[in-house]
């Protein structure tokens, strides 16, 4: 069992071997503001200054509220009336809470200025393109660089001990993408930390370190520029502008929906009028605007996909290979793209790990060959050219940005014919993925690989493999009935967000009812407790769905065109887009997420601290008593190499713990009291013995306790 009041703090002021001056720190909280505009607005130029100014000062929701609130009183001297009516205040509602999340992706482009109110020190210069932690426990030196998905949090649960400890980036250094530092690290003045790394201890001045664990390491290859470029107020404005504008995207793409659904509502307040003459009654509302919310998702959809389309088109015009100051348009360019395309992998899964990826893709300027299958990747579509037959399993990078210096780099990147490139797999700017060859989970992509070479690990080490044979009518060239039915079962995926669609109409609806028949203040009061059924309703579809489409999961492999992987990523679906929103991103490490889990079939024991819903084919896994999954974690139950999906069962035994972005491969068992540390890979088949310590991409044994 986990007894969480035991607390381990590794908060070292000073660590042998490091000197306080590798790091110059800089000074911090320095803000000043250009007079120039973005472009033509309601608000004169001294307005909107003055507002970009005091959004920069805010540091908690109070100050927000004031924020919002002088920004819809300069507004109203140009559309009062409409502020002040019901629907003014309405969408003045929905706009603070999307801007209170907009703050978070802000921080993505301007975190030198939202990082500190969460108590990170952060000096001049910098360049933070991952969230800060909410412990406040990091500091970052004058111009540094953190690139995306680098995980900042300073600490993970490791069995009955909870790790704490500030993390210290030198003046100068860079970290690369999807790179996990552990409490305590500190990174020297000038270091550089390679895309994929975990880093632990002392990274000295100077040194380039990858892997993970991550070792000193030989050059990059990249050769950036020597001086740093000019940094411009007027262009930290525009990315916190951005930012704000991307925040509010989802909601301009309901607007089409919600005029659907206003629409149908007021058809039936219209014309639905009983004997007496008296009005529809609210139910009657309520099942009418349920009527249209199959056009009202498609509309939906379709709108939030036209708006990344265009805004991805717009954005690659003028995009080129090379070496760009990131407070440049070119700059602005390419972040604002890869945050649009990182956007669209949540809010249109359905599109995702299907027939229609690869045409999605081509729609938004990347290079895709035929007959290409691609799950969630996230890529800069500009620089990314993907060849006949090739398969991107889930979550993986290809050729996005990298920073240092003030300078943003960004060049092609290949994935070759009928290559591979596993879940969590990287390519890195300039890269490429040989032909027939296969990069694995949690891999990053070499320099130069040959033909038909395999990779696996971080740094990627050469693996001999033989590809399997199979019938090709079920993995290559499927014939047309596949194809049809295929695209049939996956329009179908429309489906599980209807649901989600549905259920914020039945939230409002009860929302309202209790806001008439009481106040308001009873209707806020109660939210909580509405939300909270709401989101277990969506959890027992999500489980009802997967027991209706594909019933109890074995050991066994299908072939990608066969009709059970289909019904899976369906099943998947309504756990993305409906489960997730609504519950599970909120119970994580809490006794409903083990409830959850095991209502899918996963075998979850009692005490266990589970953060991750990645568990895909639930029945196979089971977790012991008072064991820890930790965010990020993927208990993997499947392979689809040569697409083939091949599965098998994985156990963590009791009181063992799998790190934050760890990954165990099928047929794994790790043992009891056994520690596998953070963003380490447990190969295929592998069994971890009891009482063992192990940390790395793959694992070996770590003798460090931290």
């Amino acid at each position: 069992m986990h007894d969480i009041d035991r607390t381990q703090l590794e908060y070292n002021q000073e660590m042998p071997g490091f000197q306080s001056e590798q790091f110059e720190y800089g000074e911090y909280g320095e803000t000043e503001w250009s007079g120039e505009t973005l472009g033509e607005s309601i608000l004169t130029e001294a307005d909107e200054v003055q507002l970009a100014s005091e959004l920069l000062e805010v540091t908690n929701e109070a100050e927000l509220d004031r924020f919002l609130g002088d920004f819809i009183k300069k507004v109203g001297r140009v559309a009062g009336q409409v502020i002040r009516s019901p629907i003014g205040q309405a969408v003045g509602g929905v706009l603070k809470g999307v801007a209170k999340k907009a703050l978070a992706l802000a921080g993505g482009a301007i975190g030198g200025y939202f990082g500190g109110p969460l108590g990170a020190k952060i000096g001049n210069d910098v360049d933070l393109h991952s969230p800060p932690p909410v412990t406040g426990l990091l500091k970052l030196g004058r111009g540094a660089a953190v690139e995306p998905e680098v995980d900042l949090a300073g600490h993970w649960v490791d069995g009955d001990v909870v790790h704490i400890g500030k993390i210290r980036i030198g003046a100068g250094a860079t970290v690369g993408s999807r790179s996990t530092l552990l409490p305590g690290t500190r990174i020297g003045k000038g270091a550089e930390i390679a895309a994929g790394s975990t880093v632990r201890g002392a990274v000295p001045a100077g040194q380039r370190w990858a892997g993970s664990p991550a070792q000193r390491s030989g050059k990059s290859g990249v050769r950036w520029p020597s001086a740093r470029p000019a940094r411009s107020r007027t262009w930290t404005l525009a990315y916190g502008v951005t930012s704000l504008l991307l925040g509010l995207l989802p909601a301009v793409a309901a607007l089409p929906a919600l005029v659907i659904v206003a629409a149908g509502v007021a058809e039936s307040s219209v014309s639905g009028t009983s004997i007496g003459g008296a009005t529809t009654s609210p139910s009657d509302a309520i099942g009418r605007a349920l009527l249209v919310v199959a056009p009202a998702t498609l509309a939906y959809l379709l709108a939030y996909a036209a708006l990344v389309v265009a805004g991805v088109r717009l954005l690659g015009i003028g995009m080129a290979e090379g070496f760009h100051p990131v407070h440049s348009r070119a700059g602005w360019q390419v972040w604002t793209t890869e945050r649009l395309m990182g956007m669209a992998r949540t809010s249109l899964f359905p599109l995702y790990a299907s027939q229609f990826t690869a045409a999605w893709l081509r729609l938004l300027g990347a290079k895709v060959g035929r007959d290409v299958e691609a799950s969630t990747v996230l890529a800069l579509p500009k620089m990314t050219t993907v060849a006949d037959g090739a398969f991107l399993a889930d979550d993986t990078m290809v050729g996005t940005y990298e920073l240092s210096g003030g300078w943003l780099h960004v060049a092609p990147s290949r994935v070759g014919k009928q290559a591979f490139l596993g879940n969590s797999g990287m390519t890195a700017p300039g890269r490429a993925v040989p032909k027939r060859g296969l990069v694995g989970v949690l891999s990053s992509t070499p320099k130069r690989a040959k033909a038909g070479s395999s990779w696996l690990g971080m740094p990627p080490i050469k693996l001999p493999r033989s590809a399997d044979q199979a019938d090709t009518s079920r993995t290559f060239d499927p014939p047309r009935r596949l194809v049809v039915a295929r695209a049939l079962v996956e329009m179908c995926r429309i489906v599980p967000v209807m649901c989600a669609v549905a259920l914020a109409v039945l939230t409002l609806a009860g929302f309202a009812a209790v806001c008439s028949r009481f106040s308001f203040g009873v209707a806020a009061l109660l939210g909580g407790p509405l939300l909270l059924t709401a989101g277990i309703v969506a959890g027992l579809v999500a489980i009802a769905a997967k027991w209706l489409l594909v019933g109890r999961f074995r050991v066994t492999e299908h072939p990608l065109w066969s009709s059970f992987v289909w019904r899976d990523e369906l099943a998947d679906t309504f756990v993305e887009v409906l489960a997730v929103p609504w519950l599970v991103n909120w119970i994580g490490g809490t006794p409903l997420m083990s409830l959850w889990l095991r209502g899918l079939g996963a075998r979850i024991g009692r005490g266990v601290w589970c953060e991750s819903y990645w568990l895909p084919e639930s029945d196979l896994i089971g977790i012991g008593d008072g064991a820890s999954v930790n965010r990020g974690c993927v208990v993997q139950t499947h392979l689809f190499h040569d697409r083939i999906m091949r599965m098998d069962e994985v156990a963590l035994a009791a009181g063992s713990t799998l790190g934050p972005h760890g990954i165990v491969l099928p047929g794994v068992t790790i043992g009891e009291r056994t520690t596998v540390g953070p963003a380490s890979l447990v190969m295929r088949g592998e069994d971890v013995p009891a009482d063992t310590r192990w940390l790395g991409n793959p694992i070996t044994a770590w003798s460090s306790r931290g």
